[in-house]
């Protein structure tokens, strides 16, 4: 659930909290996953072992979605976000939440139903490609009639969380409940993030750019 799409936003929230005295909570859902979990665990002791460590990671989501989807909110970008801000930032704030501040950040690809960059993270080199074109689904994907396609791969090796997202929600709010949320301040940087990428003048296919860049140019 994103709290805003650009970062005055926060701002406004953060005096609507002073002024009334209580608190906004954020839901960063894939911050209570298993998985990521044990991926920022392991990672926290890597780095602590070795400073400079630096990972290289390919971040890919796709999920189907019809024309329904253009028509909604959703489809408008000064109420959604467009979709990097939809469908893309609790996976940026996963990412940094996990490697660390955003050092870089080049938008390769940006159209209303594809977006594809790259992020430098004080310890990860990030592609990133995001879609809710069908037609970019990979083949076996599509051969087994599934609609979304999601895939961390970190130094080459596939980051199994395809289970345990249906109750994350429900978690988040347990959490919120008991006092231990994730409050404004958490969310800024990935906000942060997906407005430069709405923003930015995207590059095209130059760099070290995610390889499905090349379905969208075919």
């Amino acid at each position: 659930m994103q709290i805003g799409i650009n970062p005055w936003n926060l701002d406004a929230l953060a005096e609507i909290e002073h002024e009334h005295g209580s608190k906004v909570w954020n839901i960063l859902q894939l911050r209570l996953h298993p998985s990521i979990i044990a991926l920022k665990e392991r990672v926290a002791t890597e780095i602590s072992a070795d400073p400079k460590r630096t990972y290289d990671i390919d971040l890919t989501y796709l999920t189907s979605r019809g024309r329904w989807y253009f028509v909604s909110w959703k489809g408008y970008t000064e109420k959604s976000g467009g979709i990097a801000t939809n469908i893309g930032v609790h996976f940026f704030d996963m990412l940094s939440w996990i490697f660390g501040p955003v050092q870089e950040n080049l938008v390769n690809l940006h159209q209303p139903d594809t977006a594809a960059g790259t992020l430098r993270l004080a310890h990860a080199r990030v592609r990133w490609f995001l879609s809710v074109n069908a037609h970019f689904l990979p083949e076996q994907v599509s051969a087994k009639s599934q609609r979304t396609y999601r895939s961390i791969t970190v130094d080459g090796k596939e980051i199994e969380f395809s289970e345990g997202f249906a109750d994350l929600h429900t978690r988040s709010y347990q959490e919120i409940l008991s006092g231990n949320g994730f409050g404004l301040q958490e969310a800024r940087a990935s906000i942060e993030t997906v407005h430069h990428i709405r923003n930015a003048e995207p590059v095209g296919l130059s760099g070290d750019y995610h390889p499905f860049c090349q379905k969208v140019t075919k």
